[in-house]
């Protein structure tokens, strides 16, 4: 699956916002240790964009950011034949047909390494206005249209399901995870202390108090 899959498979703005902060949420829970979990969502990483991203702990990586102009997505497998490291610069077609709007991201810091590279095998985007996502025109590499790592990196928003979720979340964290709490959460319903139990009985409500309010997910009943 390359990121044309991926662009054709991934959900609207709306519902992906929600489904990243339910990523982010449900990481929270099960990984107190921010630096352990794979999933972030920071609704003021700007005044007017928000910030959802993954890190795998061993060099992938995606991003994505809302905001009113739509949404732009990018995605770094280092061990892609198409690392920028390979050749020293993106891969081409990854970045060339990035529309003015997103171009600000391309060159950002964050997503770029020390030198200003950016990092990035998989790209795509959505504007506000479109009805699907776009990715550039690509020639890939003899090892197949799915070595830009899109396959991988951006699966959960693929399938978009609890049960992805758990079943990737059991494997990672290495302890059972509660089917009907996760679903609780990709619903977007309030956070309750029953539901954070439900996922980690060691888990303190009162400690997710600051994630939930960067991740902008409701706290509880009423909020």
């Amino acid at each position: 699956m390359s990121v044309h899959d991926v662009a054709r498979r991934l959900p609207g703005i709306s519902v992906l916002t929600d489904l990243c902060r339910s990523l982010a949420v449900l990481d929270a829970i099960l990984c107190p240790e921010w630096d352990h979990r794979w999933h972030s969502f920071d609704t003021r990483w700007s005044p007017t964009e928000a910030l959802a991203s993954m890190r795998d702990g061993s060099g992938g990586e995606y991003s994505v950011v809302f905001s009113a102009d739509g949404a732009y997505a990018r995605g770094f497998d280092h061990e892609s034949p198409m690392s920028p490291y390979v050749d020293g610069g993106p891969w081409p077609g990854v970045l060339d047909d990035v529309p003015a709007v997103f171009r600000r991201y391309v060159d950002e810091p964050l997503f770029s390494d020390e030198s200003g590279l950016p990092l990035v095998t998989a790209c795509l985007w959505r504007a506000g206005d479109d009805d699907r996502w776009r990715a550039g025109s690509i020639d890939f590499p003899e090892d197949g249209e799915d070595s830009d790592g899109a396959d991988w990196l951006f699966s959960l928003l693929v399938t978009g399901t609890p049960e992805s979720y758990r079943e990737w979340a059991e494997d990672y964290f290495e302890t059972a995870v509660d089917l009907e709490a996760v679903r609780h959460v990709y619903a977007l319903r309030p956070l309750t202390d029953e539901v954070i139990t439900a996922l980690n009985p060691e888990r303190i409500p009162n400690e997710l108090a600051e994630d939930v309010r960067e991740i902008g997910y409701p706290a509880g009943p009423g909020e």
